[in-house]
C-alpha cells in the first residue's frame, strides 16, 4: 500500500475549533509537516514519537517538497494548514506539486473551520447571504486583478470577507478597499473585524464602513463587510436571508419585486445616498422611471413636501389631482387612487377649455388650468408637458384664486420651460417638487405623484405597492 499525504485544516487556532476527524489524524500521524507558527496550536495532540518538519513564512514550496519526499519514501505524512486547507491553504499547492512531479502519491484533504467562519460566528451572523472572500496579498496576485475583484464584490452587494488585509510592507491596500467600497455602499454599512480569532489574543470590533479605521487592523485580522441588508443588533452583526417579510405590507408580486430590486440598485449607485428620506424617496422613483442619474442633481424637493402633500390627500382634506395633459394622468396608479379615494382630472379636452382657449387667445392647457382652479383651488397640481399651464397656475396663485396643496413642476422642452419652473419657486408656503432645467415629462411627473401616494412605504424602501 502506497503512502499518502493528508492535508489537514486545523481551524483558526484554538483546539476547540479543530474537527474530531482532524484531531484523530494528527494524533495518529508519525510525520507532521507545517509552518512553525502553527505547530504550537496542535502541540497537545502530537504524539511523543512524531517527527515534526517545520519551517518559516514563504517557504511553503520547500515544506511541501519535503512532504512528498517523505511520502515517496514510504511513510504517510500529515500536512497541517490553518483554517480550511482548501481556502488560502496548503491543499492547492500539494495538488499543484503532485501534478508537477508526476507523483502517484495519494492526497487526501480534511476540511477545517476557516478563519472567516470563526470570525463570522464571533460577530454574530454576518454571512447569512451571498458572500465572497478576497485576499489583499499581492505576493502571488497582481494588485490590478485584486482591485478588479474588490470593485466587482462591492458593486454586486456581496458580503465580503477580507484576508491578509495588512502587513508591515502592505499598509495602503486596505485604505484603497475602503475607498472602493464607499463608491458603492452606504457609509453606514456594518463592518466587523476580528483579530486572532479563536486564540488567546482575540479581539472583536463592529463599526461602520465610514468609521472603519484600517490602522486598527493587522495581518492576523479578518475583516467582514456587510451587504445592503446587514444590520447591527445588540452588539452583533446580522445579514438576513429573507425569511421574515414585512407584516405591514402584502407580499410583493413580480412587478413590485422588480421595483424593489431596482430601488436597491439605484440607492447603491447614488453619489449621495445619505439624504433625508423625504427627498430620497421621490428621487429613487425619478431615476427608476428615467434611468437618468442626473435626476440626483435636478430634482429639487421642498423640506417636508412629500409628507405634507400625502397628509392632505390621505386625510380626505384634498380629494383631487389635476394634470396638465392626459398622459400625466394616465401614469398615476389607479390602485393608489382607489386606495386613497382620490380622483385625477385633466381639463385639456374639456369643451369649456377649448372654447375658453379660442376666446382668450391662450393655449388649451392654460384654459384647462383656469377651469380646474375654479373647481379645485386646493388640488395637487401636476405638470409634465405644458410650461404655459404652469405659468398660468402661478398667475392664479398670485391673484389669490388658487392655493394648491402641492405642485409637481416637471414640464419638458425648450421654450418657457426653465422660466416656468423659476416662477413657481417663490411660493414658499406651497410644497413643491421641481425638475430643474429642460428635463421632465409626463411619465416623470406621474412617477413623482406615485411616490407621494405610497409615502408610508418609504421607510422600508418598498416601492410598487399598487403595481
Amino acid at each position: 500500500m502506497k503512502a499518502k499525504i493528508i492535508v489537514v485544516g486545523i481551524g483558526p487556532g484554538g483546539l476547540d475549533d479543530i474537527t474530531s476527524k482532524a484531531k484523530e489524524i494528527i494524533r495518529n500521524s508519525k510525520v507532521i509537516v507545517g509552518y512553525k507558527y502553527y505547530i504550537p496550536f496542535i502541540e497537545p495532540l502530537i504524539g511523543s514519537d512524531t517527527e515534526i518538519v517545520q519551517n518559516g513564512m514563504r517557504l511553503e514550496q520547500a515544506r511541501i517538497e519535503k512532504a512528498f519526499e517523505i511520502a515517496e519514501s514510504g511513510r504517510d505524512v500529515c500536512v497541517i494548514s490553518s483554517g480550511d486547507a482548501g481556502i488560502y491553504g496548503m491543499a492547492p499547492l500539494v495538488f499543484e506539486m503532485q501534478r508537477k512531479r508526476g507523483s502517484d502519491i495519494e492526497v487526501e484533504v480534511i476540511p477545517g473551520i476557516s478563519a472567516f467562519q470563526k470570525a463570522a460566528s464571533l460577530l454574530g451572523a454576518p454571512v447569512g447571504h451571498d458572500f465572497c472572500v478576497i485576499s489583499l496579498s499581492d505576493l502571488m496576485t497582481p494588485w490590478a486583478l485584486i482591485e478588479k475583484r474588490i470593485k466587482a464584490a462591492a458593486e454586486a452587494d456581496f458580503i465580503t470577507s477580507v484576508y491578509n488585509p495588512k502587513s508591515h510592507g502592505r499598509y495602503w491596500e486596505l485604505y484603497r478597499l475602503k475607498e472602493l467600497f464607499l463608491e458603492y455602499r452606504d457609509p453606514k454599512t456594518p463592518v466587523g473585524y476580528v483579530r486572532q480569532a479563536g486564540r488567546e489574543e482575540e479581539e472583536i470590533k463592529i463599526t461602520t464602513l465610514m468609521e472603519f479605521d484600517p490602522e486598527d487592523v493587522d495581518m492576523f485580522t479578518v475583516v467582514i463587510i456587510g451587504n445592503s441588508q446587514t444590520f447591527e443588533f445588540e452588539g452583533k452583526m446580522v445579514t438576513p436571508r429573507g425569511y421574515y417579510k414585512s407584516k405591514d405590507l402584502p407580499e410583493a408580486g413580480v412587478g413590485q419585486s422588480i421595483m424593489i430590486e431596482s430601488f436597491r440598485t439605484i440607492e447603491r449607485e447614488l453619489n449621495n445616498p445619505d439624504i433625508p428620506l423625504g427627498r430620497k424617496w421621490p428621487l429613487l422613483h425619478a431615476i427608476h422611471t428615467t434611468a437618468d442619474f442626473d435626476m440626483e442633481n435636478i430634482v429639487k424637493i421642498d423640506d417636508g413636501a412629500v409628507a405634507s402633500i400625502y397628509e392632505a390627500l390621505s386625510s380626505g382634506r384634498v380629494k383631487s389631482i389635476i394634470t396638465d395633459v392626459t398622459m400625466a394622468a394616465s401614469g398615476i396608479r389607479k390602485g393608489a387612487l382607489e386606495r386613497l379615494g382620490l380622483t385625477v382630472k385633466c381639463y385639456l379636452s374639456d369643451q369649456g377649455s377649448v372654447e375658453l382657449a379660442k376666446k382668450a387667445g391662450i393655449t388649451r392647457t392654460q384654459a384647462g388650468i383656469r377651469m380646474a382652479v375654479a373647481e379645485h383651488p386646493d388640488a395637487l397640481y401636476v405638470f409634465g408637458n405644458a410650461p404655459t399651464a404652469l405659468m398660468e397656475l402661478c398667475s392664479l396663485i398670485r391673484a389669490g384664486k388658487a392655493k394648491p396643496c402641492g405642485i409637481i413642476a416637471a414640464p419638458v422642452g425648450f421654450v418657457h420651460v426653465c422660466e416656468s419652473k423659476h416662477m413657481v419657486k417663490p411660493f414658499k408656503e406651497i410644497p413643491k417638487i421641481i425638475v430643474e432645467g429642460r428635463k421632465g415629462g409626463s411619465n416623470l411627473a406621474a412617477t413623482l405623484v406615485n411616490s407621494i401616494l405610497c409615502w408610508p412605504d418609504a421607510e422600508q424602501l418598498k416601492p410598487g405597492r399598487d403595481v
